[in-house]
């Protein structure tokens, strides 16, 4: 079974690396998918449905097709004419340039019958609720468990009910969505903002009936992908067609309103826990009756019970069908809705104990992992002092508070390879079909090259986000980090074993005396060569070797847990995160400075979505009214608290992904810590100012 050098002899990895295209990316030379125009290309902007519910009988677009300036106009873009959310596309238009393509779409007249329609939760589970479709009813029930729990109910001491809501939440990468399509005769090249670019071509593929190796996708770079883009969309097969239409390349980047109505979100939940425990803390039983709303596309689940094990437990869940855009991957699906729900009744059973709510945690989980990154977390925040604090204590409006909240993420790596060359001048390139969506994958592979090779970092050429490299599967699921390292590194030991055996019969010593290290080429004999003199041995030959991912150099399944320090006002009912404490682990650290960042990432968009994020539908005209960054909020810098970030380092484990697990309890942590400085829990995401001042007064 392969395996990692000792940690501590490592010269790159687990150091801080800046990112390699970090100067590309800050002087604007880097190129995304908008950024890409190919000669002759074309605009090209979608007609989508107004109606949440609606068949199209007719669409007339000889207007838009006689405007001057247009090449394309698609009007069989929908499968069936049956369209059951606002936003979704019915036409496409492609043109010389944006406001002509713009304007086209206006010209195109849709004859529309309208159909009723439900949009929330609330109005799709009535039972005299419009059907989303046809054939099947809006929920679907499943009921999951394991033990006895109304014994585990009797046997308790205390019990805790509670309800809990958590809202839709859209994407809102700062890249949205889209494709640049070109044909070449029958080969087809497009640039894809993708966290998947074999994926896509795959799926490309299949939509246009066409082999896959007549399809190339590229994505050098990408402005952000949270799980929404782990394949092709509706938009690239789009934008292919135009494309062949109209002869020419064209560019189709969703608009934010699109991006916001048709590309994926988190969706809703509504949690009733039932928590039982003995009178010193001890869990009995748990049970909880779930429902989440996916739209259109289902997968409304709630992975409860979440983090904790219950001696009985029992979950019915209702999926629910509504009129609006499908649910997609999103940063841990399913998860962040379970955590805030599932640690808050943990800490409300504690304080009605009158027990430290760390204590009871750690009484109730038996991860020892686990109970030593809970006391790294207490001490930086100091957890002592606050616990010694009744909730909502303190004189005068502004109250402080601290809370927690823990995760935990299962998925592994695996199925990745890799193409590395030497050249005779030094050179070393290494191709991945994998894909940075930002989170330092591009340095990922460079680092791991480079400790192999004994090499800087900066002397390594990686080159990723093409489907002509090595296969590697979508960067989804915290899988890219444990499926690309290992590929990288078999690779870079097949290369470095070529370069060996070609300089030791240069020398006229054994291959295995030879010794790769701070950029030379060590003989045991004392003999040391550049890294260059050693690769001009090669002459007009060149190392060229395939590799592939290796058992015993990933692992899976990482724990984390985080402390926040709140502030709420009162009278406005303004809550301010002051601090986070991320405790994370992640196995062996390939760049710590990356990792930090994805830790730091996670937390702003946990805060994002406590206290600002949410997707407003309006009831009667099934459509969401705050589809843009004026009405739908982001966290921003000025609402940025200090986050600490302790990287809780187990290298004997291997390489495992980090991109989840730290955005999933900050929500958690944030309810908690209001709670606690103001006394009155809040059950209701996001946590919004109107919503604290109708609690204190309820209270």
């Amino acid at each position: 079974m392969a395996s990692w050098k000792p940690y501590d002899e490592m010269k790159v990895m687990g150091q801080r690396q800046p990112r390699l295209d970090g100067p590309e990316k800050v002087t604007g030379r880097a190129r995304y998918t908008y950024d890409q125009r190919p000669p002759g290309m074309l605009y090209g902007v979608l007609l989508t449905s107004p109606h949440a519910a609606a068949r199209v009988v007719a669409i007339d677009a000889d207007r838009a097709r006689a405007l001057p300036g247009v090449r394309a106009v698609l009007t069989d873009i929908h499968p069936t004419g049956n369209v059951r959310f606002a936003g979704e596309y019915v036409a496409a238009v492609a043109a010389v340039n944006k406001q002509v393509a713009l304007d086209a779409v206006a010209l195109i007249e849709v004859n529309w019958q309208t159909r009723a329609h439900v949009v929330t939760l609330w109005e799709a589970i009535d039972e005299d609720a419009p059907r989303v479709f046809a054939d099947k009813d809006n929920v679907t029930e499943s009921e999951r468990g394991d033990g006895d729990v109304d014994a585990g109910f009797s046997q308790a001491e205390t019990i805790v009910e509670a309800e809990f809501f958590t809202q839709v939440q859209t994407h809102s990468p700062l890249e949205t969505h889209g494709s640049v399509a070109a044909w070449d005769g029958d080969e087809l090249t497009v640039w894809d903002s993708t966290q998947a670019v074999h994926g896509v071509r795959e799926g490309l593929a299949k939509a246009l009936e066409m082999p896959a190796n007549k399809v190339r996708v590229i994505c050098h770079h990408m402005g952000g992908g949270f799980g929404a883009k782990l394949g092709p969309g509706a938009y690239s097969v789009i934008a292919a067609k135009l494309a062949r239409q109209a002869g020419a390349p064209v560019q189709l980047m969703l608009s934010r309103k699109d991006q916001h109505l048709s590309v994926g979100n988190r969706p809703d939940s509504w949690q009733q826990l039932k928590l039982g425990a003995t009178k010193d803390g001890q869990f009995t039983a748990f049970e909880c009756t779930t429902w989440g709303s996916g739209g259109i596309g289902g997968r409304g689940g709630v992975s409860q019970p979440y983090v904790y094990s219950f001696p009985a437990w029992k979950q019915q869940h209702h999926d629910v069908a509504t009129n609006t855009g499908g649910a997609r991957a999103f940063r841990a699906p399913g998860r962040p809705q379970a955590c805030f729900a599932m640690e808050q009744i943990i800490d409300e059973m504690a304080w009605k104990l009158g027990l430290d709510p760390l204590d009871v945690r750690l009484r109730n989980d038996g991860n020892e992992t686990r109970h030593e990154q809970w006391r790294i977390g207490a001490e930086r925040i100091d957890w002592p002092r606050w616990r010694r604090r009744e909730p909502g204590a303190g004189a005068g409006p502004i109250k402080r508070g601290v809370g927690m909240g823990a995760s935990i993420w299962f998925t592994g790596g695996r199925g990745t390879k890799a193409q590395m060359d030497i050249l005779s001048d030094g050179t070393v390139e290494v191709r991945c079909g994998t894909q940075d969506l930002g989170t330092g994958t591009r340095t990922l592979v460079a680092a791991v090259a480079a400790e192999e090779l004994g090499l800087p970092i900066a002397a390594i050429n990686a080159r990723i986000g093409d489907s002509d490299f090595p296969y590697s599967g979508g960067s989804g699921g915290s899988t890219t980090a444990p499926s690309v390292a290992p590929a990288i590194k078999n690779t870079a030991e097949k290369a470095k074993a070529e370069l060996a055996i070609v300089v030791a019969r240069h020398l006229g010593v054994a291959a295995d005396t030879l010794s790769f290290v701070d950029g030379t080429v060590r003989v045991a004999s004392g003999q040391t060569l550049s890294w260059r003199e050693a690769c001009a041995m090669l002459g007009a030959n060149a190392v060229s070797v395939q590799g592939e991912w290796q058992e015993g150099l990933s692992g899976s399944n990482v724990a984390g847990c985080q402390f926040a320090e709140v502030e709420v006002d009162t009278e406005t009912g303004r809550i301010s995160v002051i601090k986070v404490v991320a405790v994370a682990d992640c196995g062996l650290i390939v760049d710590r400075l990356t990792t930090e960042s994805q830790v730091n990432g996670a937390v702003i968009q946990g805060i994002s979505y406590a206290l600002l994020e949410e997707r407003i539908m309006d009831s009667e005209t099934g459509r969401m009214v705050n589809a843009d960054f004026e009405n739908y909020k982001v966290l921003g810098a000025l609402e940025t608290p200090e986050i600490d970030v302790i990287l809780y380092d187990q290298p004997e484990r291997g390489v495992i992904g980090i991109g989840e697990p730290p955005t999933i309890p900050t929500s958690a942590a944030v309810a908690n810590a209001v709670y606690h400085a103001i006394g009155v829990r809040l059950r209701d995401l996001p946590m919004t100012p109107d919503k604290v001042l109708r609690a204190l007064e309820g209270a």
